[in-house]
């Protein structure tokens, strides 16, 4: 086997390394987008306060201009 036929064979295999794992980010991508029922809650009970204060501080005639 020459170089050239090396080169070749090394190229083909960094193609077939590169072509496996942009086939395995594919199928992670829709994994990363869903979120877990358990995340939605935490978010909701972060959110909840955060929407009471801020309609407390537009209620407060004293930070009304």
């Amino acid at each position: 086997m020459g170089m050239k036929d090396n080169f070749q064979d090394r190229t083909e295999q960094w193609q077939d390394q590169a072509r496996q794992k942009v086939d395995e980010a594919k199928e992670r991508m829709p994994q990363r987008g869903r979120r877990s029922p358990q995340d939605e809650e935490s978010e909701r009970g972060r959110r909840e306060p955060e929407e009471r204060f801020d309609q407390d501080y537009e209620a407060c005639p004293l930070y009304t201009s």
